[in-house]
């Protein structure tokens, strides 16, 4: 009887080659070695892959545009502030002015 050894698989090679190069190997051996020195070993350690495989994916460049959108819509936010307030003092005259539009004697 003769035992023959298989090559791999081409198509299981050609997979490893596709998430090698995509950055998936990477990613999940980062965050699979942070949990691995992890003092103190998270209750969920599924959770704890998904959260910090979400932060490995993030560029500094996502994290720089997001930044920059959440400026712009405070500062959006600010100036609404500022127009409703003024828009809720006019309706206050407005609401204020008698309906025949004379003056009280």
């Amino acid at each position: 009887m003769k035992l023959q050894i298989q090559g791999p698989d081409p198509k299981r090679e050609q997979f490893r080659r596709y998430l090698e190069k995509a950055g998936v190997v990477d990613s999940l051996t980062s965050v699979l070695v942070s949990l691995y020195e992890q003092q103190e070993k998270p209750n969920n350690a599924l959770e704890f892959v998904k959260q910090h495989l979400g932060a490995v994916g993030q560029t500094s460049e996502d994290a720089e545009a997001l930044q920059q959108e959440v400026i712009d819509l405070r500062q959006r936010c600010a100036r609404l502030a500022g127009e409703n307030k003024e828009l809720k003092a006019k309706l206050q005259r407005y609401e204020s002015v008698p309906e025949d539009g004379g003056t009280a004697n």
